[in-house]
């Protein structure tokens, strides 16, 4: 729970981080016609249909990169105690289901490695790498392997650097593991304290909530439908579209504003 004593009432704003502070470029391989995808939505992909779940693995693609390639990924997780969580899912989902469904699978490092190499590959400079699964619980299957690489938008650290200045404390929750968003709180300067990781839908909602008992005004800024009830939620929901991709209409009908560059956050504090 966050501390809600001692807290001088002020702004505080909320970002999400892959396709609001980051720029993403992803990539996911369809399992069953081994087709594989770029430029999707990782959200939308678990939102195609009830009883999905993205899965993430807390490891390295180096660790992956070192394996052998035709190993199956439930010996991988088991053999190098990989932790696995959930960063979003379209119903409620336990870890253990989820496990489950892996082990009960045939997918391989090989299936993995190829989208973490078409992501390496397309992005250079690219700020991380991280690889994940979509797990299907109606039919006990992995649907798809996804791999995502991102890099700060030119004007990200501006905006926060900016937002700090007035006063604002800024605050990151994201469905990504913790050790992608140290790399991008150490970036902007943001303590770790304020960052939440592997946040669900409902997870953010709740951080939101809990912000709002310590700040007079919570901003909640996210480009994804797992944002959809923190921006409900938030005094002032903010979806940007600074990614580029097609945005659902329901996303857009959630928010307060709907910018196109993350830097419009700031006239949007200055109007408070």
């Amino acid at each position: 729970m966050l501390n809600h004593k001692n807290m001088q009432k002020s702004i505080a704003v909320v970002f999400d981080s892959a396709g609001t502070l980051l720029h993403m470029y992803r990539v996911a391989k369809d399992m069953a016609s081994g087709e594989l995808i770029t430029g999707v939505e990782s959200t939308d992909l678990v939102a195609q249909r009830k009883g999905r779940a993205l899965i993430v693995l807390h490891t390295e693609p180096a660790v992956i990169l070192g394996v052998d390639r035709n190993m199956r990924v439930i010996d991988f997780i088991d053999g190098h105690d990989i932790d696995i969580d959930i960063s979003c899912a379209s119903v409620p989902f336990s870890v253990e289901e989820a496990y489950g469904i892996i082990k009960d699978s045939d997918i391989r490092i090989a299936d993995i490695l190829q989208v973490v190499d078409v992501v390496r590959e397309h992005c250079p400079k690219i700020f991380y790498v991280a690889a994940g699964i979509i797990v299907d619980s109606n039919d006990h299957s992995v649907p798809y392997v996804l791999s995502t690489g991102g890099r700060m938008f030119h004007d990200t650290k501006e905006t926060v650097d900016r937002l700090k200045e007035h006063g604002v404390t800024v605050f990151i929750a994201s469905g990504d593991s913790r050790r992608n968003l140290k790399q991008l709180a150490e970036c902007i300067d943001i303590p770790m304290e304020r960052v939440y990781d592997i946040a669900t839908t409902r997870e953010k909602a709740r951080i939101i909530l809990d912000l709002k008992e310590m700040y007079d005004k919570v901003l909640m800024v996210g480009d994804g439908l797992n944002d959809i009830l923190a921006l409900r939620a938030a005094d002032i929901g903010i979806v940007t579209l600074q990614q580029g991709d097609e945005r659902p209409e329901k996303l857009e009908r959630s928010a307060d504003f709907v910018i196109r560059d993350i830097r419009e956050v700031l006239d949007i504090v200055d109007s408070l």
